[in-house]
């Protein structure tokens, strides 16, 4: 398979798995979402699918350069992509978690694992393609911030 065929293979997968994330956020960011108290940093609701629809573009870009490199450095690319598969589970999961059981403290447990595979896919991922490294930055910013804002959520509703 190519470079660029295993790279749309993962866009397609990850913007997949997003979509079905956000099913699950639908009915209560119509309905439970907006009875909570939120900080004042909390963003519009229009933003949250432009920001995550494009960090699942750079993710699934990031997990194909990575696969690409395959032949070359074996070992660290399978580790990598395991880490990729765990971190995007984790990924859904919090949206169930928050969304779907409506459990703030929970999915703030859960943030914390899903930030720190983040970050072990980051740095497998940067060893194997610098642009792909690059490509994780913004995720692991807007996990940081969606964190804080997850954390201050479920302080302002205990």
């Amino acid at each position: 398979m190519s470079k660029t065929m295993k790279i749309l293979v993962m866009v397609a997968t990850t913007l997949t798995l997003g979509y079905i994330s956000g099913l699950v956020t639908q009915s209560s960011v119509n309905t439970w979402y907006p009875t909570l108290n939120k900080p004042f940093f909390t963003p519009p609701n229009a933003v949250f699918p432009i920001a995550w629809s494009t960090l699942y573009v750079f993710m699934g870009i990031a997990a194909g350069l990575v696969w690409a490199r395959i032949d070359v450095q074996t070992e660290l690319v399978k580790k990598g992509l395991k880490f990729f598969a765990i971190q995007l589970a984790l990924n859904m999961l919090w949206s169930y978690l928050f969304f779907g059981l409506k459990n703030p403290l929970i999915a703030l447990i859960e943030v914390v694992l899903l930030w720190l595979m983040i970050y072990e896919t980051w740095h497998i991922f940067k060893r194997v393609d610098r642009i792909a490294g690059w490509l994780f930055v913004p995720y692991l910013a807007w996990v940081t911030y969606a964190s804080v804002l997850n954390a201050s959520i479920w302080w302002l509703n205990r």
